[in-house]
């Protein structure tokens, strides 16, 4: 069993792809292709995570997410992993983790 969380965020930097400085219609695309795609994920305001079983997975969410865009003149993207054995379910777990330690700190 494995656990791989990829942080990513992935917009166009170019004025062919933009609107002014606004990016959402195509973060929007690439959120709604992942979202197709069956993989669980959650937004956030600096870009999205994902969990896989595989490395391989991950990687073609991300050449998914590069096709949305692929049409603008240029990319950016990050990328960061958290790869885990025997673990599952880290999209939720690693929050609900740090939940209970506050509520203890609260608590003393």
């Amino acid at each position: 069993m494995l656990s791989v969380l990829l942080e990513f965020a992935m917009f166009p930097t170019s004025d062919n792809c933009r609107e002014g400085s606004s990016v959402s219609k195509q973060v929007a695309k690439i959120v709604d292709a992942i979202e197709k795609s069956g993989v669980k994920y959650q937004l956030t305001p600096m870009g999205t995570v994902i969990e896989t079983n595989t490395m391989r997975e991950a990687l073609d969410v991300i050449e998914l997410a590069y096709e949305q865009v692929k049409d603008c003149d240029r990319v950016y993207s990050s990328l960061k992993f958290d790869i885990r054995h025997n673990k599952e379910n880290r999209l939720k777990s690693k929050i609900e983790s740090v939940e209970k330690a506050l509520q203890r700190e609260v608590k003393k």
